[in-house]
């Protein structure tokens, strides 16, 4: 479903990422950790085109992203993307957020696209706040909400970027909550996060960087069980700790 090969990028002359392999199989749920600075977050937003790479080739069901002809903005829409910041148009209703992008990219109807907002509010817990704006939501509901939209769009993956750094502690398990279920129900996902209670949980790979390099990609019971690199064993013990 995801794939990249040798992927790297550099920030003028820092290499941010170096030669970078991963392949996400369908209804597969990968979680990408590492020290700050390693470069997984520039990783995962390298899979929708959001961050350029320089080096490598990245594909998304088949397709290339960076070949020539590609309509970006076309395979940009079939990947989820949930930010670490919401990310929502504050000046916006719930509703109008949802629908917006269904709308312009999709090409739905306003009725359609507020219905699929309504039932993808229901399943996030948040019906009853379909009217309010992003600024009367608690960070919390305001990551469910953007969960949904990315729902919103029938993505045949999702990518999560350090989805709950931004919440506070009581807020961090009702986002959690959704992930797994979604992750239960087969969708595809790439994630970046901390939260190893969630990778235990529900991955089936983990990917450990480290200096914009990957340094193990490994199943996750090998990986909690005896991971193979020292700074593997390292990272886990200060996490888990």
């Amino acid at each position: 479903m995801i794939e990249l090969k040798d992927v790297s990028k550099w920030y003028g002359q820092f290499r941010v990422l170096d030669s970078c392999s991963i392949g996400v199989r369908k209804a597969e749920v990968v979680v990408i950790c590492g020290p700050s600075g390693s470069g997984k977050s520039t990783l995962i937003k390298t899979v929708n085109g959001l961050e350029p790479i320089q080096q490598g080739e990245i594909a998304i069901d088949g397709v290339s992203l960076n070949g020539r002809g590609t309509n970006l903005s076309k395979l940009r829409a079939k990947v989820g993307m949930v930010f670490q910041h919401f990310e929502l148009f504050p000046h916006l209703s719930i509703t109008h957020n949802l629908a917006l992008a269904q709308i312009k990219v999709l090409g739905r109807s306003r009725d359609e696209a507020a219905a699929r907002g309504l039932t993808l509010l229901d399943r996030v817990g948040l019906r009853a706040h379909a009217d309010k704006f992003p600024g009367q939501l608690s960070g919390g509901q305001q990551q469910r909400v953007a969960i949904a939209r990315a729902l919103s769009m029938d993505p045949i993956a999702m990518l999560f970027d350090e989805p709950t750094s931004a919440l506070d502690p009581e807020m961090i398990n009702e986002v959690l909550e959704v992930m797994v279920e979604l992750a239960q129900e087969g969708m595809t996902m790439m994630c970046v996060t901390h939260e190893m209670g969630f990778a235990k949980k529900v991955a089936h790979r983990v990917v450990f960087m480290d200096r914009g390099r990957i340094v193990e990609d490994a199943r996750k019971e090998d990986f909690f069980g005896a991971p193979s690199s020292e700074r593997a064993r390292e990272f886990l013990a200060k996490i888990l700790h």
